[in-house]
């Protein structure tokens, strides 16, 4: 069975806590991610996804230039590089969300998504 290292993106796209919602869905857009990692120097404050993008523009009319912080998960849930896949793809399941970082400790590694444990496991 693979583990979260063996299918993880190392090439994470991050934004800061004031990056607004707008700033933060062209990131992703032109990265062609789902998700950004919410930073505050080299501490996760936050996970920002596609959901949140709509979440947002589908509760205020100006919610483009809100700031990430007023939208993103403050506390995602976190995987290990050692854990297994199929224990991520359970998390996301029933969790309902389809991005998860990958923590080294307190350093940020990493980031799975849902795709990457199906398509690979």
């Amino acid at each position: 069975m693979a583990v979260i290292r063996d299918v993880m993106s190392t090439e994470l796209v991050s934004v800061e806590p004031g990056t607004t919602v707008a700033e933060a869905a062209t990131i992703m857009g032109t990265r062609k991610v789902g998700s950004a990692l919410v930073m505050e120097a080299d501490r996760l404050a936050g996970i920002f996804t596609e959901r949140d993008i709509l979440r947002a523009l589908a509760s205020d009319f100006d919610a483009a230039g809100h700031v990430v912080s007023h939208w993103m998960t403050t506390t995602p849930t976190t995987l290990p590089p050692d854990a297994d896949a199929a224990r991520a793809l359970a998390l996301m399941l029933d969790g309902g969300f389809r991005h998860v970082p990958v923590m080294d400790g307190e350093r940020v590694v990493g980031i799975v998504s849902m795709r990457d444990v199906t398509s690979r496991n």
